[in-house]
């Protein structure tokens, strides 16, 4: 339909409706640019938002992963400081037997001295081993066994690890004061291969330890690889890209301006009509 008219104003709807449109679209790159988010809701992009609800559940499970692994390092690294202080204790308790077996140069005043030290340290050993903790949580007792790490952002096998720390305490590495004694030289002679068992138990419980961490180390960098690639994929799904959003804007505001300055014409129509009667 052409032509000037009265009752209806094709021109001015036609323009309100274009008007509308581009407000609309000015609404969503402003809430856009305020928020940061180019899908803010469902309503956005269903399918993105769906993704995107999948990848943050992922970014935060490997993040919280990351800490549960910087958290057994720690936890390792606090068995093997407390293993290390046994490995020298037993070092010194190795020293002394080896001293209490030497007859030829032992009294009975020199092994009562040694005896005497052997059994502080066999003493420290288990003060060590009943004391050492992380969180309230005993390891060297013999209790800390199948703890179970989640290392990853799903309940399966592959993302979790289990560990379990052995008792370093004197009875169990045999060379408790029932087990061992320097108080005669042929007592000494006997608890040096104990001594010298003992050593080689906490040195091998040390590098299994040790081992471990080092898995948790390089784990937790892995870790941190992948939540990164995640969540720069989100990024890229959800986050609203700047430079694309401002352009849109500017744009969007120039037409919303010049349909303002349409509608204002168009609304004159009629009166123009009315003139000419």
């Amino acid at each position: 339909m052409s032509g000037l008219l009265i009752n209806y104003n094709q021109a001015a709807v036609n323009s309100y409706n274009s008007l509308d449109t581009t407000n609309s679209a000015l609404t969503s790159i402003v809430g856009q640019l305020s928020s940061g988010l180019q899908i803010q809701s469902a309503a956005n992009n269903p399918a993105g938002y769906v993704v995107g609800q999948f990848l943050k559940e992922e970014s935060n499970g490997y993040t919280q992963a990351i800490n549960n692994t910087q958290n057994a390092v720690s936890l390792l690294q606090t068995a093997q400081g407390a293993l290390g202080q046994e490995a020298s204790i037993l070092q010194t308790m190795n020293s002394l037997a080896t001293q209490a077996a030497s007859g030829g140069t032992q009294s009975t005043s020199t092994l009562a001295a040694d005896q005497a030290e052997f059994q502080s340290l066999q003493a420290e050993l288990d003060q060590i081993a009943q004391s050492t903790n992380f969180g309230g949580t005993a390891l060297l007792n013999g209790s800390y066994t199948n703890q179970t790490f989640q290392v990853g952002p799903y309940n399966q096998t592959s993302d979790q690890i289990s560990i379990s720390i052995a008792s370093s305490d004197s009875a169990f590495l045999g060379v408790s004061t029932t087990q061992a004694t320097i108080s005669s030289v042929s007592f000494a002679q006997a608890a040096m291969a104990s001594v010298q068992a003992a050593i080689k138990t906490v040195a091998s419980q040390a590098a299994t330890i040790g081992a471990v961490q080092n898995q948790m180390t390089s784990l937790s960098a892995n870790l941190t690889t992948a939540q990164e690639n995640i969540q720069s994929a989100y990024s890229n799904l959800v986050d609203v890209n700047v430079a694309q959003a401002t352009t849109k804007f500017t744009q969007l505001q120039i037409l919303e301006q010049g349909g303002v300055s349409i509608l204002q014409q168009a609304q004159q129509l009629p009166g123009l009509a009315a003139k000419l009667l």
